[in-house]
């Protein structure tokens, strides 16, 4: 028997807010984490980039094996490996420790317990007429998340110490244990013909243009969430900013973001997904140049804070919806996986350039200048899906839109 539709959403909601919350608190950590230890900036920011890699490189394994088994498993097994990592974390005495928790495990961990995992679980439980209320809750959820992690881990890392801060955060992952309870699903994901060979659905779906397209675009979210939320704090200081106006910003991104993402993912029941995120993109190109050219001051910077919260996690319940929308909601979990590991390796680009280019130039100016570049061309590409097609004309995916 399936579990009720409002019990599906808020436990899917509550672990992204977990999961994905944690993982965009990590700009806070840079400064003592590196000052204690004695590390560059681009050490630790290789080490957030190969997590993010690693999240989006295990994404569609995790989907397949969500598809195939049901999302309890594993998210039971991405709770013990995000907890761990960040134990291990809480004790690194170096850039290679740093690498193997923070990087690795945690990588590891996050890919089994956020996006793909959560939302293709709920994509599959909810019936069709309400997956895009249920699928914007859900986003939602990742969005409180980071708006309630930062002031936690704030205050965590005053009250303790960056180390003390990991643990407690680490131990907080067996939370999602209970919650993955009504996420579990059925093994085969929704039955019928085809069901269990996940694997098939995403060779197949390479082939579809649509799908294609939207990898492509989502490559420069990944690249803008991961370099604002990693650097963004660093870089104010940098411009002469006390390091409150930071943390300021970064809370006033997570907070405008819970209501970004409801609104656009509830416009992507009544409008098209395309032309919403082409939309999205533009936004985000037009606020960065704003930004970068009108005098810096702190209005002005909550100002950008705030737009740029708007436009933060809008992108997800978006591309999410019109996945399932193009190609079906049965192998939602692999075929956004998919997906996510392009917005993963812009994800690495993103927090790695913005380290490596800082320690070669003492500038964060020409990452800013790609960023608006990607985002431009991020808004042409998604014009170009053609989401009113026939459904797909190949065996897996056909039956999956029955």
């Amino acid at each position: 028997m399936r579990a009720k539709p409002l019990l599906v959403m808020l436990s899917g909601a509550a672990v992204l807010c977990l999961t994905v919350g944690m993982s965009r608190s990590y700009g806070l950590f840079l400064k003592p984490v590196t000052a204690d230890l004695g590390l560059t900036r681009n050490v630790f920011a290789l080490a957030i980039a190969v997590q993010n890699l690693l999240w989006g490189l295990a994404q569609p394994f995790a989907g397949m094996i969500s598809d195939r088994f049901g999302a309890g498993r594993v998210l039971a097994a991405g709770a013990a490996l995000y907890g761990g990592g960040l134990l291990l974390m809480a004790g690194a005495t170096g850039g290679p420790s740093l690498m193997a928790s923070a990087g690795l495990l945690v990588g590891l961990g996050i890919s089994a317990t956020s996006f793909s995992v959560v939302l293709g679980a709920v994509g599959r439980l909810v019936a069709e007429e309400r997956r895009a209320q249920a699928l914007a809750v859900v986003s939602t959820g990742a969005s409180f998340g980071q708006f309630m992690f930062l002031p936690v881990a704030q205050s965590l890392i005053g009250a303790g110490g960056w180390s003390s801060a990991l643990v407690i955060l680490g131990v907080a992952m067996a939370v999602i244990l209970p919650l993955s309870l009504a996420l579990k699903g059925r093994a085969g994901g929704m039955g019928g013909q085809g069901a269990g060979f996940p694997y098939r659905a995403m060779g197949e779906a390479l082939g579809h243009q649509g799908y294609l397209l939207l990898a492509a675009g989502f490559f420069s979210c990944g690249f803008f969430v991961a370099f604002i939320a990693t650097h963004l704090p660093a870089y104010l200081v940098d411009e002469g900013f006390p390091a409150q106006t930071g943390g300021t910003a970064v809370t006033t991104i997570m907070f405008f973001n819970v209501i970004g993402t409801y609104l656009w993912g509830t416009w992507g029941g009544r409008h098209r997904k395309k032309h919403l995120l082409a939309g999205l993109y533009l936004l985000r190109a037009v606020s960065m140049v704003l930004f970068l050219l009108l005098p810096r001051t702190e209005e002005s910077i909550l100002i950008f804070a705030a737009a740029t919260g708007l436009l933060w996690l809008g992108t997800v319940p978006l591309t999410s919806g019109l996945l399932a929308q193009m190609l079906g909601a049965r192998y939602l979990s692999t075929l956004f996986g998919g997906v996510f590991l392009s917005h993963q390796v812009g994800a690495f680009l993103g927090v790695w350039l913005g380290g490596f280019v800082f320690d070669q130039t003492h500038s964060y100016g020409p990452v800013w200048t790609l960023l608006v570049a990607l985002s431009v061309a991020s808004t042409l590409i998604h014009l170009k899906i053609l989401d009113e097609t026939e459904p797909p004309q190949t065996p897996v995916l056909a039956a999956a839109t029955d």
